[in-house]
């Protein structure tokens, strides 16, 4: 079941310690300001909930698990303040995952576009399915993958963000994102990896939840400053989307 609502849908639930939050759109699992705010909020709201020890983020379907901003809201963009305004929803939600007390696994069940890949890199565990490649392709519409690189390069590491960034028309298969760490597990099937996420999860709710939440500010340490970084990366990037040539691409990749 697919949700058919413009602005997405996000719906989150708990059980035994573990909450999921699944988030979806009828254009691929894209994002709109409105459903970057809730997926926001709902990493906010769970991380002061002490009844939670573990979040699963996943998304709808079985194709793409994200196809990154929304290309119709990326057209109506007509200032500078709307432009920085629309990519801080993603500089926001990576700080949230950041700041979570608890470990954040991403399902990544289909292939994953531009901040799509930011948010599986700020999730502190991710498994796929074969399926899940994965394309930085913001250089081809004339804007940059600024506000997430922080995220991807701390977990790919920069070559292969360099890899990712430049070749901006090239998907990237999920063993080469496992191979350069963004991946910890790939699978042939969503029924497998389903399983072995749901096993993981709840080995990772039985363990000392203070002894997790120490582990995952030890593995965040030194990432204070994206609170300014990732919002002065997004008024970058809101300042290029307003370019002729961003312009022209948007209406090209329209058609």
């Amino acid at each position: 079941m697919t949700t058919t609502r413009t602005n997405g849908s996000l719906y989150t639930h708990s059980d035994n310690h573990i909450a999921t939050i699944e988030f979806g759109h009828p254009s691929s699992n894209s994002f709109p300001s409105e459903l970057l705010d809730r997926l926001t909020e709902a990493f906010n709201r769970l991380s002061e909930d002490s009844s939670i020890h573990v979040i699963i983020l996943k998304s709808e379907g079985e194709k793409a698990f994200c196809a990154g901003a929304s290309f119709d809201e990326l057209v109506s963009i007509t200032n500078l303040e709307e432009g920085k305004k629309f990519f801080s929803g993603f500089a926001n939600v990576i700080n949230a995952m950041r700041k979570c007390k608890q470990p954040i696994i991403g399902r990544i069940q289909g292939k994953t576009v531009g901040g799509g890949v930011g948010l599986a890199s700020a999730c502190d565990y991710c498994m796929a399915t074969e399926a899940a490649s994965i394309k930085l392709s913001e250089l081809t519409i004339g804007i940059g993958p600024f506000v997430i690189e922080p995220a991807v390069s701390r977990k790919v590491g920069l070559a292969a963000f360099e890899a990712l960034a430049w070749d901006a028309s090239q998907w990237k298969n999920a063993y080469w994102a496992k191979d350069n760490g963004l991946f910890t597990r790939v699978f042939e099937t969503i029924t497998e990896l389903d399983k072995e996420i749901q096993l993981f999860a709840e080995k990772l709710a039985s363990y000392n939840p203070k002894a997790i939440q120490q582990m995952k500010e030890v593995n965040w340490k030194g990432t204070d400053h994206w609170n300014e970084l990732l919002i002065e990366r997004a008024a970058v990037s809101g300042e290029l989307v307003l370019s002729e040539f961003t312009k022209e691409a948007l209406k090209k990749f329209k058609k």
